[in-house]
């Protein structure tokens, strides 16, 4: 790739960490569609909420499939890792449960969790937790943030990333072959 068309760290697989992201709130949308409400006729409210939930975990299958049959792999190595089985917990209590909780009878308090979620989405894509994912953890997944070994190379040992694996634990400088689903994330190739 030419010095022109080459693309900054970090700028691609835009559309793939922002289906991701809302992947991973698609469990709202379940109890939304479960629980209904008084401004929107059931037929559309189901439709909409079944779109959400589908739509994103069906581009994460096929991103996971695409990143299998064009051999999207990439041999990691482990500096330290830290398992954010937690962060699932956090994720449910601190989203989930709240929205589940709001009154939706008004356009106002509509208004204000379609608000409140698409900060949700901004922060999930800011932060880079495009990775949670309650279909993950249904799946017996764990997510590791990998540090990367630190050498003498400045470049090295910057860059943390997610690995989505089977695995109990990671030891340092073990090594992983993994596909990559977005920059920051990547799933351990398990053949």
């Amino acid at each position: 790739m030419s010095a022109s068309t080459a693309r900054p760290q970090g700028d691609g697989l835009r559309v793939a960490r922002l289906l991701m992201v809302l992947s991973s709130v698609s469990p709202l949308f379940i109890l939304w569609a479960i629980r209904g409400n008084s401004l929107i006729p059931d037929g559309y409210s189901i439709a909409f909420c079944a779109l959400m939930v589908v739509l994103p975990n069906f581009f994460l299958g096929l991103r996971i499939r695409a990143a299998r049959k064009l051999k999207d792999k990439r041999e990691l190595t482990v500096g330290h890792a830290e398992d954010h089985r937690d962060h699932i917990l956090v994720y449910l209590f601190a989203m989930l449960l709240p929205f589940y909780s709001e009154d939706l009878g008004s356009w106002r308090f509509f208004a204000s969790s379609l608000a409140a979620l698409a900060f949700i989405v901004f922060l999930f894509w800011h932060l880079n937790l495009h990775y949670m994912n309650l279909l993950f953890a249904a799946l017996g997944f764990r997510v590791f943030t990998v540090h990367p070994p630190s050498d003498s190379n400045p470049l090295t040992g910057k860059a943390t990333y997610a690995l989505i694996t089977r695995r109990v634990r990671l030891s340092p400088n073990e090594r992983v072959v993994a596909y990559r689903l977005s920059d920051t994330v990547y799933l351990e190739v398990s053949e």
